[in-house]
């Protein structure tokens, strides 16, 4: 039935709801045989394609949020046309949290320092060539006392307490406050519906066009962030996103605050989601909580 709402526009123009399968019979008789013939073609594959109706349960970790659960609906990719395949439930301790705008900004300046090395480099006045002997007698002459004239003081020598690479700008930030952003950025994209839920990744083809088309129809945004579960992609959605650079492939362990906020359109496939709700749930729920929020050591590393 979800295939025939989302084709009925296309085939059918002048209907626009089905209430019940008396109607789409009553209907189907005052059509030409040409649209006859389409609209038996799609009840056919509707009736062999079943919704994906996936429900959340609570039985492991219950929802700390007074609200219920977000749902969310399930896109094909098989075409550019947009059917709806069926709904998921989004667990809201992970999709509905809080945006927290002040953690997900040290969360994104924590992955703009932690991996940059400034290699800022200034030289001491031992390393300045020159100024081996010194400059006048120490007394007689009237002046002050030196002993090089690469000295700070000199023009042309070394630098006090200047700049020495490489300096690296590493700090690690707390867990749950990592965790906490992760949680925050899904939020945030999904009360902007900037999240889209798909059931896999496999495309009819390999061709670039094919995903340009796709994004203009969908309304994706300019850049688009595909994420599963895996980290082998099918080679049909390789070959295609490998020419657009503002579409990325990523899978679900390289998450990350960064990444979702530099794309504006996030896109998970139904494992993904399952697998980013069961390590975030786990790791908001784990016992050893408090030993996580020690500080960071790098022999942890």
């Amino acid at each position: 039935m979800l295939n025939f709402l989302n084709k009925s526009k296309s085939i059918l123009p002048k209907i626009r709801y089905f209430t019940s399968t008396s109607s789409l019979r009553n209907t189907a008789e005052n059509l030409p045989k040409e649209n006859e013939t389409q609209l038996t073609k799609i009840t056919d594959k509707t009736a062999r394609e079943a919704p994906i109706i996936l429900t959340q349960s609570f039985d492991t970790y219950e929802p700390t949020q007074v609200t219920g659960c977000r749902q969310v609906w399930i896109e094909n990719i098989d075409d550019v046309q947009e059917r709806k395949l069926g709904i998921i439930e989004l667990h809201p301790d992970v999709f509905a949290t809080q945006p927290r705008v002040d953690v997900i900004h040290e969360n994104i300046e924590w992955q703009r320092k932690y991996r940059f090395v400034s290699f800022a480099h200034s030289k001491t006045r031992a390393e300045v060539r020159g100024g081996g002997r010194k400059p006048w007698p120490q007394k007689g002459t009237g002046r002050a006392r030196h002993g090089s004239i690469r000295s700070p003081l000199f023009r042309g020598g070394g630098r006090a307490h200047g700049p020495r690479s490489p300096t690296t700008h590493f700090y690690m930030l707390p867990f749950f406050k990592r965790v906490m952003g992760l949680t925050s950025t899904l939020s945030v994209k999904l009360a902007q519906d900037d999240l889209h839920i798909i059931k896999d990744v496999e495309i009819p083809s390999g061709d670039h066009q094919f995903i340009k088309d796709l994004i203009i129809e969908r309304n994706w945004g300019p850049s688009v962030l595909i994420v599963d579960k895996e980290d082998i992609f099918p080679e049909n959605i390789c070959e295609a996103t490998e020419k657009l650079g503002y579409v990325n492939l990523m899978p679900a362990y390289s998450l990350n605050t960064y990444s979702m906020l530099k794309h504006d359109t996030l896109v998970l496939t139904i494992n993904a989601v399952k697998h980013i709700e069961e390590r975030l749930l786990y790791q908001l729920h784990r016992a050893d909580s408090l030993a996580k929020n020690a500080p960071f050591k790098l022999s942890q590393v």
